[in-house]
């Protein structure tokens, strides 16, 4: 790849060393492929963890993003934009909920939840002050800031970082007596990925949000769901929490949100919990600006108008047959919810990074999650000769003859 080489290196020469990615250096994206530098041509089967669920460049989401950068981009939340409610009702719409906070980065998105249930806690349930305590999951992944790290149990995500904010406590995942245990008179809030992506696609037993759901209710601890990955038709709902029927007190959006135009989250709740903002309380220069608000309005009619849903659980549930049909030895095992799969290699058969290398000098680019597991979530507007010309690809990488 002597043409990427300067990319590469310019990158390396100013960039903090904070990733690792794959040799590939993208120039341009439409739907579900991009090209590099040099003109080859890839299927992305990563959508730029699950941002670009409508596809690269989709026409009408470009476009809005175009209309209204020619008007106003940005007027503070000091002062109305034209925008904002319009978007803010649309989504409200959209999941059931009273209110919405927008905010930009998934982690953001987080912060404000983690915010909202803490102060909820003690003016509502009436916990001491400073006291609040919110439980979360091994394997969790919800963002990089300290508060965020804090409840993490990745040694990596954590090491030489602290010290940490205190208030958390990790239980086990999918397990929801361990959850009724940790509860105590101090609990505000349990925050909960429905399936957990960066942790290697793990996907909790049947029922397990359905009995969350009732715990949490009955102890009065509010319902924290993070579907910043698995929102807006990831796993073949229009969120994957829809599977069994619940509803999450306050539900995390990002990524998918904006169609990977534009830094774009939110959260929504109903009044009880939103009314403990008050002005100064919480916010953001950029949340909620009015070019954020025109690509978010368009990102979603586009999940709605083409039934992208419902796409990702007809082509999800084929494409998961096709691969767990797969013979290969070094496949432990293959899980995963409408286009959110992931195939875990056997330790004894090297990480998943050299099969993700491979595949990409075959035109397929995906990546590695915690070592062992490689994920396949592509734009939700693959076909199924694409899904079907991927598949030959991984079988040729996976279980070669």
């Amino acid at each position: 790849m002597n043409g990427s080489q300067s990319y590469v290196e310019q990158v390396n020469r100013w960039s903090a060393r904070n990733y690792n990615p794959l040799n590939v250096v993208i120039e341009k994206g439409l739907g579900c492929w991009v090209w590099d530098v040099e003109g080859k041509k890839y299927l992305d089967m990563l959508a730029a963890y699950s941002a670009v669920n409508q596809g690269h460049c989709h026409p009408k989401i470009i476009n809005a993003l175009v209309e209204q950068a020619k008007k106003v981009t940005l007027t503070s939340r000091a002062f109305q934009n034209d925008q904002m409610g319009a978007f803010l009702e649309r989504l409200c719409e959209l999941t059931g909920y009273e209110k919405a906070l927008p905010m930009n980065t998934g982690a953001e998105a987080v912060e404000t939840a983690l915010k909202a249930a803490r102060k909820w806690g003690e003016l509502k349930k009436g916990v001491g002050k400073n006291t609040g305590k919110i439980i979360a999951c091994e394997n969790n992944f919800a963002g990089r800031t300290i508060t965020i790290v804090s409840f993490s149990s990745d040694d990596q995500y954590r090491d030489g970082f602290g010290p940490f904010t205190p208030g958390f406590e990790i239980i086990p995942y999918g397990d929801s007596d361990a959850l009724e245990k940790a509860i105590d008179d101090d609990t505000v809030a349990f925050i909960l990925e429905p399936i957990q992506g960066e942790g290697g696609i793990l996907v909790p037993p049947e029922g397990y949000l359905k009995k969350v759901r009732e715990i949490t209710q009955k102890h009065r601890v509010l319902l924290i769901l993070d579907e910043i990955q698995t929102g807006f038709g990831r796993t073949g709902q229009l969120f994957a929490h829809n599977y069994e029927g619940i509803r999450p007190d306050i539900l995390v959006m990002g990524k998918a949100i904006s169609g990977g135009v534009y830094p774009v989250s939110a959260i929504v709740c109903d009044q009880e919990i939103m009314e403990v903002f008050a002005p100064g309380d919480h916010g953001s220069t950029f949340g909620g600006n009015p070019l954020g608000s025109a690509v978010g309005l368009a990102a979603i009619d586009v999940i709605v108008e083409e039934k992208l849903s419902e796409r990702s659980k007809e082509l999800g549930d084929y494409f998961l047959q096709k691969l767990k049909g797969l013979t290969a030895p070094m496949i432990k095992e293959v899980r995963g919810k409408g286009l959110f799969i992931g195939v875990e290699i056997k330790k004894e058969y090297g990480n998943a990074r050299k099969y993700t290398e491979m595949l990409r000098e075959k035109g397929l680019l995906c990546k590695e999650t915690h070592e062992q597991t490689i994920r396949f979530a592509p734009p939700l507007v693959i076909t199924k000769d694409e899904i079907d010309w991927a598949f030959d690809r991984i079988r040729e990488v996976l279980q070669p003859d």
